[in-house]
């Protein structure tokens, strides 16, 4: 355990870590098991795996948090009383982890030399690969853990090379003596994502812990002792990475078609009939349970499932239940089935019942017609089916439309590219015993006449506000003037930075690893400072998504936080001596005043990673992580936090899946809206979800197409962010790096005016990624790149409010494309108040 001298944990970090541990469990799912754990107490254990000692408590990046401390596995065992016999391979392994780790840094600074890269952005994300090792086993003994962990982040992407998504040899040797030579033994996986486990398919036990943060160790220990219970469900379908449609050109550095469509994970698998090595919505707890459908009704409102779930096994337990239906063919292509509901029991006693009622909107099950920019119902049978995976469901009901109808009536958006898409044979059954139950399935019949079609009206073009005598802040909060009163005072430069957040005009390195703030150490940003002679309050912003991203030690200076540590630690052993030189002459020095200062500290709790989160299949549990999240937003001075990130897990290569919920939208956008509410209960604090959207890939991720069907980016990559929007009504979005069919997202006015304000309703802020105008984290002169940044002035035009975290190259693009007609996104001043108007209405709720 990491401590830091002569100080004492604070009271709410307790609460904290012991309400995550608590939680934690739920994001917990054994995928194979016998009946020998729970222990009845704890004893000797052997241990072993290279996540044993250096367990992850999240992946790298800006989802990191910096904690007081984290607890390892080693750490949680022994805290509940095991006695761990293996310490000296713990040992050894630790001293060959050190030796590898030094020759993995100097083949990146090697690398980075040859393509003429800083080697700190082309470090970013790296993770060393699990190197081979011949340390002898003790095979001695009636317990054994073996911990496979597995690291990525931010910046790059995994690949299905030995040490990452495929074992090692040394430990596909290892996990199969040990499960040979111990009567109790159990694989634990310190995941992010998926790893490939046909090797070791006949392990007794393995248990998905993932990656739960402050308190991981501990609460693997409570699961091996039987304090607590998993009772989980994978969120992502598991399979040979070959086989996911997504493969076939993942991590083009230049474009990614999305040839899949809308056939993504179990979308995909499913409507295949294609068995995976374990299936979405899959996993095993303690003990058994039945589930019956009980009764059926379906209105053009709602439809509403009542079933019966009964715990048939010998221990305590909860079981997700799981509602999908399936859409009838007609002209446009299916999948086999979609989630549409799902709902976790109490803890359920041996033989207790619970009864459960879903339900969902009827009109959820529309599909979009890109032909005629509308969401439609076709006439049909519409098969609804409850089970507790997307392999094991069985048929409980059949609604029927008596005619086709339009649901919406939309615009086409993002040039409506048409991909080649996949379109999988669809199987209507997966066995016989399907027919037998689709004839005995309640049927209720829609009619087109209860329904009325919507047609979203858009937005018209800004007015201009007259200008009017100078007005300052603290009249707006009076209510002696308005915010408008207050925007048309403004000139074009004081809009312009506005609408761009503060940042260091001599171009220092703090905001590039997201330390850009002065009134919160280790903040990612703020909003400007160029107003405050106007008195205009600032807004800070902190990394997240498992978390709050701070620096642990600062000082104070004339009213200025100054982090005492090193913003680059973690980046700076891919540092050669040269690159060093020239980074550190970027970092500003000590005054005399910050080396005499005394130093502050900030210890943030680490909650499990967004994967874990949606593997719990729980709402509460979503809203209990965000409401510890607000209540240090709270206590430190973060009004936004950077998260939730909610992209669609597209593929298991995607460095950053671990931040992200699922490969579904509706179990994304329920987590993210659980989250958002848990945060914005409390008063002054927002989230940003983020980021939208198709950030699907980490392989030149600011400057890589993604290439997507019209059908596919509104059913699968934008349904998650609507959800979230109109059920949680998060402050702000962040737009994402990428560009979606050749327009950035930042510049895009189909995606965050008509679509998001438009379509959805959004009243928010929308905000850059931070330096998605500049190329100063893209090596695009070094790399040839076929794409260039975004434009700031195309995010005024496209209606991102703020550019992040700013820079006076912004600034200056900005003021020279008002009223020039030469340029790509020539803007108007009524076009900079409107997204002022926007940025104002935020630090009024916020401040």
């Amino acid at each position: 355990m990491i401590k830091i001298q002569d100080e004492t944990m604070q009271e709410f970090e307790r609460e904290h870590i012991e309400t995550v541990r608590r939680l934690a469990a739920e994001c917990t799912l054994f995928l194979k098991k016998d009946n020998e754990f729970p222990l009845e107490r704890p004893g000797k254990i052997a241990l072993y795996g290279n996540g044993a000692r250096k367990t992850i408590k999240g992946g790298t990046g800006s989802g990191d948090v910096n904690v007081r401390y984290f607890v390892t596995i080693e750490e949680g065992l022994e805290h509940a009383g095991f006695t761990i016999i293996s310490k000296s391979w713990l040992d050894e392994y630790d001293a060959l982890l050190k030796e590898k780790r030094k020759d993995f840094v100097i083949q990146v600074q090697e690398e980075a030399r040859q393509l003429e890269i800083n080697p700190i952005l082309y470090g970013m994300g790296k993770v060393m690969p699990e190197p081979d090792y011949n340390i002898p086993l003790n095979l001695s003994g009636e317990l054994a853990v073996y911990v496979l962990s597995r690291n990525s982040g931010e910046g790059s992407d995994r690949t299905s090379a030995i040490g990452d998504i495929e074992l090692s040899a040394s430990e596909i040797r290892d996990i199969c003596l040990l499960n040979q030579n111990y009567q109790k033994f159990v694989l634990v996986l310190n995941v992010g994502g998926m790893v490939n486990l046909k090797p070791v398919a006949n392990v007794k036990n393995i248990l998905l812990l993932s990656q739960l943060g402050t308190p991981t160790g501990d609460v693997l220990a409570d699961l091996l002792l039987g304090k607590s219970y998993p009772s989980g469900k994978l969120a992502m379908t598991w399979a040979q990475v070959a086989e996911y449609p997504s493969t076939d050109g993942f991590g083009d550095m230049n474009d990614t078609y999305y040839r899949e469509g809308i056939y993504v994970g179990y979308r995909y698998f499913d409507s295949a009939n294609k068995k995976p090595d374990y299936p979405f919505g899959f996993g095993l707890s303690y003990t058994n349970f039945t589930i019956e459908a009980k009764e059926l009704s379906a209105d053009f409102d709602k439809i509403r499932v009542v079933v019966e779930v009964k715990n048939t096994g010998t221990y305590i337990g909860k079981e997700v239940v799981q509602l999908y239906f399936s859409k009838p063919v007609g002209k446009l292509d299916q999948p086999y089935q979609e989630l549409a509901a799902f709902a976790k029991t109490a803890e359920l006693k041996p033989g207790e019942v619970q009864e459960l009622e879903m339900s969902f909107d009827t009109k959820n099950m529309e599909s979009y017609d890109t032909e005629t920019a509308s969401y439609i119902m076709e006439k049909g049978e519409y098969i609804l089916r409850i089970g507790n995976s997307s392999r094991n469901t069985r048929i409980c009901g059949i609604t029927v439309l008596d005619q086709d109808v339009v649901i919406r009536r939309v615009k086409n958006i993002c040039n409506c590219n048409k991909v080649a898409e996949l379109k999988p044979k669809w199987h209507t059954y997966f066995g016989e015993s399907e027919k037998e139950e689709k004839i005995q399935a309640r049927i209720c019949t829609l009619h087109t006449s209860d329904i009325k079609t919507e047609t979203v009206a858009y937005e018209t073009e800004s007015k201009l506000l007259k200008g009017s005598p100078k007005c300052l802040w603290k009249d707006v909060i009076k209510g002696t003037k308005s915010i408008d009163d207050f925007i048309s005072s403004l000139n074009e430069e004081q809009l312009a930075y506005l609408c761009t957040g503060f940042f260091d005009e001599y171009g220092r390195m703090e905001s590039v690893i997201g330390n850009a703030a002065n009134t919160v150490s280790g903040a990612a940003g703020e909003t400007t400072h160029y107003l405050k002679e106007l008195g205009l309050p600032i807004v800070t912003m902190a990394d997240g998504p498992a978390g709050l991203r701070l620096c642990t030690e600062y000082k104070v200076v004339n009213g200025v936080c100054k982090g005492q540590k090193n913003p680059l630690e973690g980046f700076l052993d891919f540092m050669d001596q040269e690159s060093m030189q020239q980074m550190m002459q970027m970092m500003p020095s000590p005054s005399p005043e910050e080396v005499s200062a005394p130093i502050n500290y900030v210890y943030c709790t680490a909650i499990p990673i967004g994967t874990a989160i949606a593997q719990s299949w729980n709402e509460a549990v979503g809203k209990e992580c965000g409401d510890i999240v607000g209540k240090e937003m709270e206590q430190f001075g973060i009004h936004l936090w950077l998260a939730p990130a909610m992209n669609i897990q597209r593929s298991p290569l995607c460095g950053r899946n671990f931040e992200y919920f699922s490969e579904d939208p509706f179990i994304s956008g329920k987590m993210a809206a659980a989250i958002t509410k848990g945060v914005q209960q409390h008063q002054g604090c927002g989230t940003t979800i983020k980021h939208f959207a198709c950030n699907n890939q980490e392989t030149n991720r600011m400057l890589s197409n993604s290439i997507v069907d019209e059908r596919a980016l509104r059913e699968i990559y934008l349904r998650g962010f609507e959800i979230c929007i109109k059920e949680a009504k998060p402050l702000t979005v962040m737009s994402s790096y990428n560009l979606l069919n050749g327009e950035h997202t930042c510049n895009s006015k189909d995606l965050l005016t008509d679509v998001l304000r438009g379509e959805w309703g959004f009243e928010g802020l929308v905000m850059t990624d931070w330096y998605a105008t500049s190329d100063i984290m893209t090596n695009s002169e070094v790399q040839q790149n076929k794409y260039k940044v975004g434009i700031p002035a195309g995010c005024i035009k496209a209606g991102n409010d703020l550019i992040m975290p700013g820079m006076l190259d912004d600034i200056k693009n900005v003021l020279e494309s008002l009223e020039n007609k030469e340029v790509a996104y020539p803007v108007t001043k009524a076009n900079l108040q409107v997204t002022a108007r926007r940025v104002l209405q935020m630090i009024r709720k916020l401040s």
